[in-house]
């Protein structure tokens, strides 16, 4: 149900993975990586229900014109969304939450997202961003094209695609995040040598119960879950 309705959010099609484990969101044509142009979405069953704490990652949507992010909004909510509230008072965007309450941002038009397709950017709450950037950096390969202390923006090397951005949140809970990033090595590129490299970076490694599986998981210094992907 979650992979159709990001399927339809994101005017992009769903594939059911070989594994049957996940079903894997990208444009036409089918799952092809490294995709310059998109951040595919991979939907994964989890027997935990989402809990009322806000995810720690979320999307968030691009629109072209006011018209275009109302028409956006109200297709959404026809497909499953609902109105979330985070604590974002009065502002220009358009908070929601998928059909399971994962939380995403429907954003008022910005020049900076002309570019980017349907998802304008991948946002991390975080305590540093200034830390989370570098790390972040170094690991995809990504350019800063902000650095605050309270907020770190990066874009792949190819000025393509959408944004990674990281956001000074105050308490930022510790959870296990429902959503999280998946890198995935370049074809022919060595796996554990990746591994092994994001850990001299600063990544340590997890164990989420998830036995013997193809991908490594690991945490970011700030504890965020990504998996390393075996290349294709």
């Amino acid at each position: 149900m979650v992979g159709r309705f990001w399927a339809e959010a994101l005017g992009w099609s769903a594939y059911r993975g070989g594994s049957g484990v996940a079903t894997y969101v990208g444009p036409a044509g089918g799952p092809v990586w490294p995709d310059p142009v998109a951040v595919c979405v991979d939907v994964v069953a989890v027997p935990e229900p989402k809990t009322a704490t806000k995810n720690r990652t979320h999307l968030d949507l691009a629109t072209t014109s006011a018209a275009h992010q109302a028409e956006l909004v109200a297709r959404l909510q026809a497909l499953g969304a609902t109105p979330a509230h985070v604590g974002q008072g009065e502002v220009p965007w358009t908070v929601l939450a998928d059909p399971e309450g994962n939380e995403f941002c429907v954003l008022e038009p910005r020049e900076i997202y002309r570019d980017t397709g349907p998802i304008a950017a991948v946002v991390v709450d975080c305590a540093d961003p200034r830390a989370m950037a570098r790390f972040w950096g170094e690991a995809m390969g990504w350019t800063p094209h902000e650095v605050t202390d309270d907020h770190a923006v990066l874009r792949s090397a190819t000025d393509a695609g959408p944004y990674l951005e990281f956001l000074r949140t105050p308490d930022v809970t510790t959870v296990p995040d429902r959503v999280h990033l998946d890198l995935l090595p370049y074809p022919g590129d060595d796996k554990a040598a990746e591994v092994a490299r994001l850990r001299a970076l600063g990544a340590t490694d997890l164990d989420l119960g998830q036995g013997d599986v193809p991908w490594t998981c690991l945490a970011d210094p700030e504890g965020h879950e990504f998996c390393v992907l075996a290349p294709s």
